[in-house]
């Protein structure tokens, strides 16, 4: 019985993980940002350079961060719950290190 808890945990925290993901990657399709969606499962590598780069403040106290973690190139900007509140705050540009939309279109 404990083994299916576990199966159903696991698949819960899954489906929540995408579910962040989606969110993410739907706002900067939206807002025409360009970005580089990384799938951490299918390379040891980029889940190392990850885990490697979010500042150590950042990190839970146990275990390894989840995903989504957002970089702007090699700058970590912070995960799904920094973002959501970015978002909520509308700051989420400043949050990913980009100038605002109006700006940009304002100028020539």
């Amino acid at each position: 019985m404990s083994a299916l808890q576990d199966l159903a945990g696991s698949s819960l925290g899954a489906q929540t993980i995408k579910k962040k993901q989606q969110d993410v990657v739907r706002f900067l399709e939206a807002n025409k940002i360009e970005f580089e969606e990384v799938d951490i499962t299918m390379s040891e590598e980029q889940r190392q350079w990850m885990y490697k780069n979010i500042p150590p403040e950042k990190k839970p106290a146990q275990g390894n961060p989840l995903p989504p973690q957002i970089f702007n190139d090699d700058q970590y900007c912070g995960d799904y719950d920094s973002f959501f509140e970015s978002k909520e705050s509308n700051t989420v540009f400043s949050f990913l290190g980009l100038k605002s939309q109006l700006a940009s279109k304002a100028e020539p």
